[in-house]
């Protein structure tokens, strides 16, 4: 007869107990890999129809939040000097988070997977293409970091995002040769009638002054008999380029053909559109450009500002007529309506 002591009986594994552990180890890790297979088809499906690199770091965002709270994802790269910023936040809190971000982006320290702290503000950056030139940088709401979890989440989803930021790329990059002007580089004619409807109806709804700024060369005609079509290309990008560094991002300058040029200011009333197109005005005249030793290039400026009820196309011949008189009265001036 064989004897079992009560001892020897509880040292002994449980065989079943333990297969059966397992197996529910191994349901588990299914299930997770299951759902997290089933989030990135998610954000495959909202990626897909995505063009723009705009569109895609905002879908990004939208799929990210209720997985990881943020208040910012921004894309960076240096290379093709694309910069895109998706913030959630509102007032102050945008201005200081889109600063933060900007900082973290220019600073040439490596950030890769780790956080750094200001103001209570935590920022993680993943570099996925090189070092120098590319990045996507997550700035978390105050005092909150990143899981362990939430950062292998993040990893999981960078292959889909870079590849959708590779085409997105390639797709601003067919954009942007159809839409600039090739001897300026401003935005051409097609831009224009692409965006201004929808600028006159968010102003219409919301009640923004909208402005618009129409300008003729001065004496243009002159340069380019006297001096050649060589160089009157060489004046027409100085000019825009004199143009660009005096417009905010949110403006639309438009090189509309020959020597006319469009601005339409957002948010802006007649008293502020006034103070630019005077400054317009000094910074062309300051170029000091001659035809010869009588005829100085400068530019006649037409302004105006949107009413309530006139169209797209009133406004524009309206303005029109602003800038004839500014033309009339002795050129190298401002009019406005």
């Amino acid at each position: 007869m064989t004897f079992t002591t009560k001892e020897a009986q509880f040292s002994r594994p449980d065989l079943q107990q333990v297969e059966l552990e397992k197996v529910m180890v191994e349901l588990d890790y299914v299930k997770k890999q299951s759902e997290r297979l089933d989030l990135i088809n998610k954000l495959h499906a909202r990626m897909a129809g995505v063009l723009s690199l705009t569109g895609m770091i905002e879908a990004y965002s939208v799929w990210l939040m209720p997985l990881v709270e943020h208040e910012l994802i921004g894309y960076n790269n240096s290379s093709r000097k694309k910069r895109h910023l998706f913030c959630s936040g509102h007032g102050p809190n945008r201005r200081k988070a889109i600063n933060f971000a900007e900082q973290l982006i220019d600073n040439k320290s490596p950030l890769n997977g780790s956080f750094t702290n200001k103001n209570g503000r935590y920022a993680y950056k993943w570099v996925f293409e090189t070092a120098d030139d590319a990045g996507i940088l997550l700035i978390l709401k105050k005092g909150h970091k990143l899981s362990p979890q939430e950062i292998d989440l993040i990893n999981h989803s960078f292959e889909i995002l870079a590849e959708c930021l590779r085409r997105g790329l390639e797709y601003e990059d067919l954009f942007e040769r159809a839409s600039n002007d090739q001897l300026t580089g401003l935005s051409n004619r097609r831009v224009f009638e692409d965006r201004i409807y929808g600028m006159i109806d968010s102003a219409k709804r919301h009640h923004h002054a909208l402005s618009m700024i129409s300008m003729d060369l001065d004496k243009f005609k002159e340069i380019n008999d006297n001096l050649g079509h060589q160089a009157g290309d060489e004046v027409l990008k100085v000019v825009a380029d004199v143009l660009k560094r005096a417009v905010r991002s949110t403006d639309l300058l438009v090189r509309m053909g020959g020597d006319e040029f469009l601005l339409i200011l957002d948010n802006t009333d007649l008293k502020s559109g006034r103070i630019l197109a005077e400054r317009l005005c000094v910074a062309v005249d300051k170029l000091n450009i001659w035809a010869n030793e009588t005829t100085k290039l400068g530019v006649s400026i037409g302004l105006t500002q949107l009413k309530q009820e006139e169209s797209m196309r009133q406004w524009l011949e309206r303005t029109d007529d602003i800038l004839y008189h500014a033309k009339a009265e002795g050129r190298s001036r401002v009019a406005v309506e």
